[in-house]
């Protein structure tokens, strides 16, 4: 028992550092193009910096909030003060300079806490974390399988969705977990996410439906797009309103809740543990009982059960109600027996 706890520990910090080292991915905004003209090349990279830093922070609080949170938040100003205090260092990813002219594609990094400070003040709700990492499959129902896949050579930079591009086929939202898996975990993952195309050149539209061992789960449509790269822009957009959906906490209360988890191996009860830990609506956990097949917890959430419900579904948790309380299982397949001290 004392090396399942020491074990599992120590993956849970692995874990979770990988984690915090992904959602700094969140604070930086790449690609942004700059040309700008000054007296001296120095001068002008100066004011290409400046304009990045504005175009970058526009971006990011783009990325972290909801539409309907930014008409609502009448106090947020985004202008070059803020900007160049909320930006912590801005990378070249390609520059040309000469005769007083400066152009270029950068990268703004952002200090995550002046962010969260300045969204804070101005009472905008908004969200950092990542969703669980997910393995992409594409379908087109308009026969467009092949260009669809292709069209797919990277995922989105800078998504709150991290995702993994498969090159499988056959695979459908209906393809049973057992079949997944394989694919799914070999690339770190603990969902899948099917893309299926509509429509034709001029108005394509995607399909996104996000399933886990606990079953599918229908994201919905993306907005109209006229070309497949934006097509692909637009399932990024709608995959992170999704997510914030689910993990942006307007009520700052929180209801406390003690309860069960079963297990039958190691990989469960560390998928179980992880999963807990790495959701944005759960805080003070606590393990107060612990055998080897189950133990009990506590701990409090922010929202509601369904939002829970939901968020804990997608990192391959489900949970029950049962006369002693809530249970909470693992769908993820069961790993080596768990061996006691």
């Amino acid at each position: 028992m004392i090396r399942l706890l020491i074990l599992a520990f120590a993956l849970i910090t692995l874990g979770a550092l990988g984690t915090h080292a992904q959602s700094r991915d969140a604070y930086t905004i790449s690609g942004i193009q700059v040309d700008e003209r000054a007296p001296t090349v120095g001068e002008a990279q100066l004011k290409a910096f400046s304009t990045a830093k504005l175009i970058g922070a526009r971006l990011l609080i783009e990325r972290l909030t909801l539409p309907e949170d930014r008409l609502a938040a009448t106090d947020l100003i985004i202008d070059q003060t803020l900007a160049d205090r909320i930006a912590a260092a801005v990378d070249v990813e390609e520059e040309i300079a000469g005769a007083g002219r400066y152009r270029g594609r950068l990268a703004v990094v952002y200090n995550p806490s002046q962010v969260r400070a300045a969204l804070t003040q101005v009472g905008l709700p908004f969200t950092d974390s990542l969703a669980p990492r997910a393995v992409l499959f594409t379908t087109a129902s308009n026969g467009m399988d092949l260009a669809w896949n292709l069209a797919w050579d990277e995922a989105p930079k800078g998504s709150l969705v991290p995702l993994i591009i498969s090159r499988a086929t056959g695979y459908t939202p209906e393809t049973p977990w057992d079949a997944l898996e394989t694919d799914v975990a070999l690339s770190g993952a603990q969902r899948a996410i099917f893309a299926d195309l509509r429509g034709s050149a001029g108005g394509y539209r995607v399909d996104l439906v996000s399933v886990t061992p606990s079953g599918p789960r229908r994201i919905g449509q993306t907005q109209r797009a006229s070309t497949l790269s934006g097509a692909i822009d637009a399932v990024a957009l709608r995959l992170n309103d999704d997510w914030k959906q689910t993990s942006i906490v307007r009520d700052t209360s929180r209801t406390l809740i003690e309860a069960t988890v079963k297990y039958t191996s190691l990989a469960e009860w560390i998928t179980l543990r992880s999963a807990l830990a790495q959701s944005p609506l759960v805080s003070n956990f606590q393990t107060r009982a612990i055998a080897t097949d189950g133990a009990v917890v506590a701990f409090a959430f922010a929202g509601n059960g369904e939002r829970l419900t939901k968020d804990l579904r997608d990192r391959g948790v489900v949970i029950n109600a049962d006369p002693i309380g809530w249970v909470m299982t693992s769908a993820i397949s069961p790993g080596r027996p768990i061996e006691s001290q």
